[in-house]
């Protein structure tokens, strides 16, 4: 078989820690193009990734115009993704977008439609789906072991852990902070796991309340932000109620002065049992007249010199998985129709907040 051509769009901090190196590992691709505004980014993304005759390029519709490329991976501020997604799809590449979909649910919209239109393959990068832990309990919800699953919690909440690099900070570029950076994979996996994307409406807030902080009261992971920089929330709330009754609180914060700190994770409350994964996986439920505590063990071990999970890496499995799906004709893991669903939910919250009203989205 022929390997898949793959061009790459926005040489960054994301395509740089997961896609190049996962895509790398895959026998039946190659990154053959390469675009970035910085050329140097682009240039040291090809010295390392590339094949001896790949191409680079500032203007990612120069890319798209190589009828060659088969694949493309979004990989630029929020902003972009839309637009050139949509572009990209119009030149009949089939499309790898980085998470969040799009700055908000209209340009998520035009992707999904971009998508059905051209027939050609549009996913988006939750990669936190192919953890062993979120794999775990996906399995158990299909399997009906928590029952109707009817209340559950995204978190993703950091103390302390404001990215200070990139564009991260700026509002015009990304659409917003933790809600639609981090808070977007711990929705993403609860919805997936509930197996429910029909939500009703919603109610939001977001805070402005440590970003302006001075660097004395920062204690920051990454060193100081600047506090002119800082133009999205610090953190945010969601209360989302689906069509069927169920409910989801969202929270999702960069900084917060708690100790409660888990990042994309979630909790699920059905009618025969429960789950989270606040230690390792936890199962919960009532058997034989008596509750109990399941906790199956993720790590492999017992081999000597060796311990782990024994499982991929997140990022490589995501990009394995994708690659398959185009290969083989079928769908992709992540499907856009899902992907825009947590887009227009985060949406919903982002302008309960500034109206204080509920939202409704159906």
């Amino acid at each position: 078989m022929e390997k898949l051509r793959i061009g790459i769009i926005g040489c960054g901090g994301i395509a740089n820690g997961k896609h190049m190196p996962a895509l790398s590992k895959q026998k039946n691709a190659e990154m053959v193009a390469f675009c970035d505004i910085i050329p140097e980014r682009a240039e040291a993304a090809k010295a390392r990734y590339g094949t001896p005759d790949s191409k680079v390029y500032t203007d990612y519709r120069k890319l798209l115009e190589d009828k060659t490329i088969d694949v493309v991976h979004v990989l630029t501020p929020n902003r972009m993704h839309s637009v050139i997604t949509v572009d990209a799809l119009e030149a009949g590449k089939h499309v790898m977008c980085e998470k969040p979909m799009a700055i908000n649910a209209e340009e998520a919209k035009k992707m999904l439609e971009a998508a059905n239109r051209t027939g050609k393959k549009l996913t988006i990068g939750y990669q936190n789906r192919h953890r062993p832990d979120s794999l775990y309990m996906k399995a158990e919800a299909d399997a009906g072991t928590f029952g109707e699953i009817y209340y559950a919690k995204a978190t993703a909440i950091r103390r302390r852990a404001v990215p200070t690099w990139g564009v991260f900070l700026n509002e015009y570029e990304q659409g917003g902070g933790p809600l639609i950076d981090i808070g977007t994979h711990a929705l993403d996996l609860t919805l997936w796991i509930m197996n429910n994307y029909k939500p009703k409406y919603c109610v939001g807030t977001t805070y402005h309340k440590l970003n302006k902080n001075d660097p004395d009261m920062q204690g920051n992971a990454w060193g100081n932000w600047d506090p002119e920089k800082f133009t999205v929330e610090d953190s945010a709330f969601g209360f989302v109620v689906m069509e069927n009754g169920a409910t989801v609180f969202l929270e999702a914060s960069w900084a917060l002065n708690t100790l409660d700190v888990r990042e994309a994770v979630t909790t699920v409350c059905g009618t025969i049992a429960g789950g989270d994964m606040n230690d390792g996986v936890r199962i919960n439920g009532v058997r034989l007249g008596r509750q109990y505590v399941y906790r199956p063990n993720l790590q492999a071990g017992g081999a000597a010199y060796y311990e782990g999970t024994g499982d991929e890496d997140p990022g490589v499995r995501e990009a394995r998985m994708w690659l398959d799906a185009i290969i083989n004709d079928k769908d992709p893991f992540v499907l856009p129709e899902q992907a825009y669903v947590v887009s227009l939910i985060l949406d919903g919250i982002y302008k309960s907040a500034a109206t204080g009203a509920p939202v409704y989205l159906s």
